[in-house]
């Protein structure tokens, strides 16, 4: 287990030696806390652009379902008529320059794999950048878009926003609750109070404090030759290689145990870069990993690796929400 499994593994079952953090915590939220107050008032730069920015972010360190999310919306508006773009920071992206617009074909080392999987199963216009305010203007110089995407960026106060989506894993909560790095919130729990709307993946009912969502398996991908199946392909106790790289991999192990299957886990690193000698497990089965990851093994990918599809289904109440919250902020949305 690295040191960075070790902490989270801390940070959301408890540990005692996290007090011993806290006087850097105290440190971390008095620059958080000031950073806020001063977009508040109005005193930092931050750029307001000229469509609505709708930010899909987190409080926690560690996977929360933002990227399924992010799909779910950019299809959802596009079937409102809505022309929609999105911005990522691009996490471990090395690309030629900044701003980049993150192409389809582009190699994951250099998009970032988050932000090509969105590209590649959406086709939506892209801009990675960590300046999202940057980024948003390149985007609306190359694209006439009427809404704005922000994957991530809850904390990046250079961008001005108009709606802020937080989302939070129903299973780990806020783990113990302490800001970094005595604990996993990147601000104060008290943040989620001035949010517009909290969403807890993992639940399919409304909460008191917020909207509930779930994460719904799709198909099968082949990742050598783009064969889609379904979920039938492999039959109930099919045993099989599970990889995942991301933010909370069990939750990957434990969708693949309800569809049946005897997965055989392989946690890694979130946003881990792979190769072939990582991934030659035995005995030799199937392997079946995340999309996230699968753009980063097509190149050397085996006969018999797969990746599967999820999709975020939202409850009825938020839908509704949302759509109130569109024909406010966009003219003639319907």
């Amino acid at each position: 287990m690295s040191v960075s499994d070790r902490l989270l593994e801390a940070w959301y079952r408890g540990h005692p030696a996290l007090a011993l953090l806290r006087p850097l915590e105290w440190l971390y939220r008095r620059v958080v806390q000031r950073r806020r107050q001063r977009f508040l008032l109005g005193r930092s730069d931050s750029y307001r652009a000229p469509v609505p920015v709708v930010v899909v972010g987190n409080i926690t360190v560690g996977g929360t379902g933002k990227t399924p999310l992010i799909l779910f919306l950019i299809e959802y508006c596009r079937a409102h008529g809505l022309k929609v773009g999105v911005v990522s920071r691009g996490y471990e992206a090395r690309p030629a320059h900044l701003p980049w617009r993150v192409r389809a074909e582009d190699p994951a080392e250099q998009a970032g794999d988050e932000p090509l999987l969105i590209v590649q199963r959406t086709g939506v216009p892209l801009m990675i950048d960590p300046d999202r305010a940057r980024a948003v203007q390149a985007l609306l110089a190359q694209e006439q878009l009427d809404l704005i995407l922000c994957d991530d960026g809850l904390q990046h106060y250079r961008l001005q926003r108009d709606l802020e989506l937080v989302l939070i894993d129903a299973a780990r909560g806020l783990g113990n609750g302490r800001c970094l790095p005595a604990g996993p919130l990147r601000e104060p729990a008290e943040r989620l109070t001035e949010v517009d709307a909290v969403l807890f993946n993992g639940v399919c009912a409304d909460q008191a404090d917020g909207f509930g969502f779930t994460l719904q398996p799709g198909a099968l991908v082949n990742l050598l030759n783009g064969e889609r199946v379904g979920l039938d392909h492999f039959p109930p106790g099919q045993c099989l290689h599970a990889v995942a790289g991301i933010g909370n991999p069990q939750r990957f192990f434990n969708t693949l145990e309800a569809l049946n299957w005897r997965p055989v886990p392989h946690p890694f690193a979130d946003h881990a870069s792979y190769d072939v000698a990582q991934l030659s497990f035995e005995p030799a089965l199937p392997v079946l990993m995340t999309e996230k990851d699968a753009v980063k093994c097509r190149a050397f990918a085996a006969a018999d690796w797969w990746y599967l599809t999820v999709d975020a289904v939202p409850t009825p109440a938020f839908i509704a929400w949302l759509d109130a919250e569109l024909a406010r902020l966009i003219p003639g949305y319907v």
